[in-house]
């Protein structure tokens, strides 16, 4: 009989004696190895959720050095769960998992933040996913997971929109009556005279200028959110983006990704749909994100410290509002 082949027989024997100890959550066969180096033979493996030194073990709790004569090893994997899609309800919800207004599709779950004047835990994300655009209304519904994910009112609501930084935008569609009768009349007479162009009406502020896309909502339940982020964990504290930095994000579409500041103190024009806004100071990356990863948090590569907020992008760059813009117009900190 070959060594795996005893060594399954001893490891079927023995797994549910190895099993009742709360400290080990599988069992199963591996090559054996001694101070990290293989020693070319099978052994039945414990996976336990942590290793702890002989000396602190109960009697009971040690793994025996072998069962029927196949050698042992014990290897530390942590506690095992089940994974779930980032576009799957969560409870609690971390960040970089799916969450929007009643109203769009889908954004990201940033984080969780606290109010400066209340100490409230609120979760940050960016306008136009938590706050349509500034089309919403203080106390709307926000889904966990958004709609385009299955989200709905009903059952999926996680918290309500408690405030946002309006975005002002430099050219949006007209919402004079007069302009838009012009343009109606002049569109017929173009029909009439068989042309093929057509004018839109349009309200331009060529004045109009942003630093962030961002806003807050108030869980139902606090114990629904979370405050790590999904890959990434805890954060504590921000940093200044500076050329060259390493940075990586959790978002709903692409999951964690990571690059480096590529620009910085960067103006931009980003489209809205139907709508175009201008931002100031702005933070750029390689390509990180894909539609859907708007609100994610832009972290330090070498440290938990906050950078930035996705909030748009191409297939070519990935755009950010600075941290520190983010939190001084919200009243919130990490």
């Amino acid at each position: 009989m070959s060594d795996i082949q005893t060594a399954a027989r001893a490891k079927r024997s023995h797994a549910a004696r190895l099993l009742s100890n709360e400290n080990v959550v599988g069992v199963g066969l591996a090559e054996k190895r001694i101070r990290g180096r293989p020693t070319g033979g099978v052994c039945v493996v414990a996976l336990v959720r942590r290793k702890v030194p002989r000396a602190g073990l109960a009697p009971q709790s040690i793994i025996p050095a072998e069962v029927d004569g196949v050698p042992t090893d014990v290897v530390e994997v942590g506690d095992l769960k089940a994974y779930a899609a980032r576009t799957d309800r969560w409870r609690p919800a971390p960040g970089g998992v799916s969450v929007g207004h009643f109203l769009i599709t889908a954004g990201t779950l940033g984080v969780i933040v606290r109010d400066r004047a209340s100490g409230a835990r609120l979760i940050l994300s960016n306008n136009h996913v938590l706050a349509n655009g500034n089309s919403a209304a203080v106390e709307d519904p926000i889904l966990q997971p958004g709609i385009a994910d299955g989200g709905r009112e009903e059952s999926d609501t996680l918290a309500l929109l408690e405030r946002f930084v309006p975005i002002a935008y430099s050219l949006e569609p007209a919402t004079c009556g007069l302009a838009r009768a012009v343009a109606d009349a002049a569109n017929l007479l173009a029909q009439w005279l068989g042309s093929k162009h057509r004018l839109q009406a349009i309200r331009a502020d060529p004045a109009a200028v942003n630093r962030v896309d961002a806003a807050l909502a108030r869980p139902l339940d606090e114990s629904a959110v979370s405050d790590d982020i999904l890959d990434i964990g805890r954060v504590s504290g921000t940093l200044p983006p500076s050329l060259g930095l390493g940075v990586r994000k959790s978002g709903r579409t692409t999951g964690l990704t990571s690059g480096e500041i590529t620009v910085i103190e960067a103006t931009v024009d980003v489209g809205y749909d139907d709508r175009m806004a201008r931002f100031e100071g702005q933070i750029l990356t390689g390509p990180m994100s894909e539609p859907g990863d708007s609100g994610s948090l832009l972290v330090a590569g070498q440290s938990q410290q906050a950078v930035g907020l996705l909030f748009a992008g191409s297939t070519q760059t990935t755009i950010y509002n600075p941290i520190a813009d983010v939190l001084s117009a919200l009243s919130v900190t990490l």
